[in-house]
């Protein structure tokens, strides 16, 4: 259930939302996409109201769910043009053409879909989505179950229609593929947004960013603790953390302090926090990858 969310997409970005088992992701996007109706409050979609305007909803949007719709009795350009004819789409042949193309499925376009990969099914279902150009995608968890590199490959796909003014409305379980992907980041738990905003605007709020210092002898490293009494010890690799906010002045002082005490760190690294953190730190729940609604 869901309880009074509200939250704005920016036209051609990428706008993903994260949330643990049950938070409303999948609701969320049913409702935007017309596929349920919300109890109260307003939705626009496309400048469009999801209630009064739903047929021009429809016409402004494409949806791939989280398991591929297509069809495997069907080959993939049987697929691609059984979805054209349906949406009466002008010169079906040539915009099939070029989306087996676009997606590098030419070779396997002859072939039945139930001869397909898990990746090669996701990316005829997002090509069977992108029938009649739709100005904005929801895509609900679509590189679940993918390989890493199929996951990669539809990383690729999401930025190219974005880089060509398409607007992504993103559902994920892998935190690492909102970090790489989203322009902007809604934390969803119990039905209610908990945060939102850039990827490291919500990094920034959790807090956590360090320098990892790691001395050559526990002299060293003794040395070191002294100059920040604040600072985290770790006896066994002789390791000193040292709060930073990551930027670079902060960072050259840092580095002029230990030269000034006459100190070498054998090595030396910036650690930020990332969307895993974010993800624990306001929902309570750990990030995992298994975080589907």
């Amino acid at each position: 259930m869901l309880d009074g969310i509200d939250f704005e997409v920016a036209s051609g970005s990428v706008f993903s939302m994260l949330g643990p088992n049950g938070a409303g992701k999948t609701t969320t996007v049913n409702i935007l996409a017309t596929l349920m109706k919300a109890d109260a409050g307003t939705v626009s979609v496309a400048g469009f109201d999801v209630v009064t305007q739903t047929k021009k909803v429809r016409s402004a949007i494409g949806v791939t769910g989280q398991f591929a719709a297509v069809d495997e009795l069907l080959t993939g350009r049987e697929n691609l043009r059984m979805m054209a004819d349906l949406k009466r789409t002008p010169g079906a042949a040539r915009v099939v053409d070029g989306l087996l193309e676009r997606f590098d499925l030419t070779e396997a376009a002859a072939k039945l879909v139930s001869t397909y990969s898990g990746g090669m099914r996701r990316k005829l279902d997002l090509a069977m989505t992108l029938v009649g150009d739709p100005e904005i995608v929801f895509l609900d968890e679509p590189t679940t179950g993918l390989d890493p590199r199929s996951r990669r490959t539809m990383w690729e796909i999401v930025r190219e229609l974005v880089a060509g003014g398409t607007t992504i409305f993103l559902t994920t379980q892998y935190l690492e593929e909102a970090d790489h992907l989203a322009d902007h980041v809604a934390v969803l738990d119990q039905g209610r947004l908990v945060a939102q905003g850039t990827p490291a605007e919500l990094k920034r709020q959790v807090g956590g960013t360090h320098v990892r210092l790691r001395f050559a002898t526990p002299a060293d490293l003794d040395s070191a603790a002294r100059l920040w009494p604040g600072a985290t010890r770790d006896e066994e690799e002789l390791a000193l953390r040292v709060p930073s906010d990551g930027r670079s002045r902060s960072l050259r002082e840092l580095l002029d302090r230990l030269d000034e005490a006459g100190l070498d760190a054998e090595e030396f690294s910036v650690h930020t926090p990332d969307l895993d953190d974010v993800f624990f730190a306001l929902t309570g729940h750990a990030g995992t990858e298994v975080l589907a609604s």
